[in-house]
C-alpha cells in the first residue's frame, strides 16, 4: 500500500481519504535482482603463465624485435658495418693545425716532462741498488781552495796538527769544509794525469804506441782493484771492526797518485836521481799522512770493547780506597785502572797492524806502478854520430 500525505492536504474540500491500492497488478511487477557470481581469478582470453625461465647471465634479447630495420640515414658519420657511412680521416693539413693549437702544445709538454721525470726516478733507483750515487755526492763536494789545501797537506804533512774529522750532529762534514775529509776528486784526477804523463815519457823514449795508453791506464786500475779487495779481505779474516767504509779506503789510496805524479816529473827534469829522491821524501810524508789520518778511526772504529772491572761487594773502586773503609779488591793490584787498558776496544794490535800495512803499502805500490818509465841514464843521453869516414 502507497500512502501519500501530501495528498490529503492543500485542497479545500478537506483533508481527502486515502485510496488503498488492492491490485498488485497495477502497479507492475517489480524488477528481480540479478544472482551473485563470482568473478574468475582470470580472464579466458590469457593463458596461466608457467614457470619462470632459468637464469641466464647477460642481457637477454627479443628474437623477434629487428634491429636492422632502423632508419640509419639520420645518422651520417657514425656507422659501423653495414648500414653505416665512414666518416673521411681527417687530413695532414688539419692534423698539423690541431697540434699547433695551445692547449694541445701544453698538454704534450707536461706529458714528456712526466715520462721524463719517471724516467729518471726509475734511472736513480736502479743505479742506486749498484752504486751509492747519494754517498759519492759527498766525496766530490770539493772546491779549488780544499784540492790546494788538501795538496799542501799531503806532501808536507808535518806542520798539520788538527787530525780529527768533524761531524755535523752524525754526518760528516763535507770535504770543502773541512780538510781532514777524504775526497775521491783529487784521487780520479790524479789518476787520469798520472795515464797522460807516463804516455808522454813513453813519447820521449820512442816507446810510445796507442795501446801503451790502454796497457797504462788498466794496469793503474786492475792494481787499485786488487789493492781494495786485499784490503777487504784482510779486514774480513782479522775480523777487525772500523769506522771506515770501503769509499773511505778508496779515497786514501788514492793519494799515492800524487806521489806518483811528482816522481815522474822529477824523473824528467833530473833522471833517475831526481826521480828515487822525489819518491822517498813523497812515499815518507804519504805515510805519515796515512797514519795521521787512519789511526783516529781505526783506532776508535770497533764496537766491541772489554768489560769494566767488576768490583767485590762492600769494595771501593779505584782512587776512592779511603772513602769506603775499605779495600779495593778488583782485578787492579795497584788500583791504576789506566796500566791495565780499561775501556779499550777489543782487537787493537789488528788495527794498528792494519794501519801500517795501509802505510807502508802505498810506497811499494808507487814505485812499482812508475820505475819503468823513468829514461835511463843511456836512453837520456843523445845517441852520438858515427864519424864519417
Amino acid at each position: 500500500m502507497n500512502f501519500n500525505a501530501s495528498r490529503n492536504v492543500g485542497h479545500a474540500g478537506g483533508p481527502r481519504k486515502a485510496k488503498r491500492v488492492s491490485d498488485v497488478a497495477a502497479m507492475g511487477a517489480p524488477s528481480s535482482s540479478p544472482g551473485f557470481s563470482p568473478a574468475p581469478a582470470f580472464s579466458p582470453g590469457y593463458p596461466p603463465a608457467g614457470p619462470p625461465p632459468p637464469y641466464q647471465q647477460g642481457i637477454q634479447l627479443d628474437p623477434g624485435q629487428d634491429f636492422g630495420a632502423q632508419d640509419t640515414a639520420a645518422v651520417p658519420g657514425y656507422g659501423f658495418g653495414g648500414g653505416f657511412s665512414q666518416s673521411p680521416m681527417a687530413s695532414p693539413a688539419q692534423l698539423g693545425a690541431m697540434l699547433q693549437q695551445p692547449i694541445v702544445q701544453d698538454m704534450a709538454l707536461q706529458y714528456g716532462n712526466e715520462l721524463a721525470s719517471r724516467g729518471g726516478a726509475a734511472v736513480r733507483r736502479e743505479l742506486g741498488r749498484v752504486l751509492p750515487v747519494s754517498r759519492l755526492r759527498y766525496y766530490f763536494a770539493v772546491d779549488t781552495r780544499y784540492v790546494l789545501r788538501k795538496l799542501m797537506l799531503i806532501l808536507f804533512p808535518y806542520r798539520h796538527k788538527d787530525w780529527v774529522v768533524k761531524y755535523d750532529q752524525d754526518t760528516p762534514v763535507q770535504p770543502r769544509y773541512d780538510i781532514n775529509a777524504p775526497d775521491l776528486y783529487i784521487p780520479s784526477m790524479g789518476y787520469v794525469t798520472y795515464v797522460l804523463l807516463a804516455g808522454f815519457m813513453l813519447g820521449l823514449q820512442h816507446r810510445f804506441s796507442p795501446e801503451q795508453i790502454g796497457i797504462q791506464a788498466s794496469s793503474a786500475l786492475a792494481y787499485i782493484i786488487f789493492e781494495m779487495l786485499l784490503y777487504l779481505v784482510t779486514l774480513y779474516i782479522t775480523n777487525t771492526s772500523t769506522a771506515l767504509t770501503t769509499l773511505d779506503l778508496l779515497a786514501h789510496s788514492g793519494y799515492k797518485y800524487i806521489t806518483m805524479i811528482c816522481s815522474l816529473l822529477a824523473g824528467l827534469l833530473l833522471g833517475r836521481t831526481g826521480y828515487y829522491s822525489c819518491l822517498l821524501y813523497c812515499s815518507l810524508a804519504l805515510s805519515y799522512f796515512l797514519v795521521q789520518t787512519l789511526r783516529l778511526q781505526l783506532l776508535s772504529g770497533g764496537s766491541q770493547t772489554q768489560e769494566p772491572p767488576s768490583y767485590a761487594a762492600g769494595a771501593a773502586p779505584p782512587g776512592y780506597a779511603g772513602g769506603y773503609g775499605g779495600s779495593y779488591a778488583g782485578s787492579y793490584g795497584d788500583g791504576n785502572p789506566y796500566a791495565s787498558g780499561w775501556a779499550r776496544p777489543a782487537g787493537t794490535k789488528r788495527r794498528l797492524y792494519f794501519l801500517l800495512f795501509v802505510a807502508f803499502a802505498q810506497p811499494l805500490l808507487s814505485w812499482w806502478l812508475t820505475y819503468h818509465l823513468v829514461p835511463s841514464a843511456a836512453a837520456a843521453a843523445p845517441a852520438t854520430p858515427a864519424p864519417a869516414r
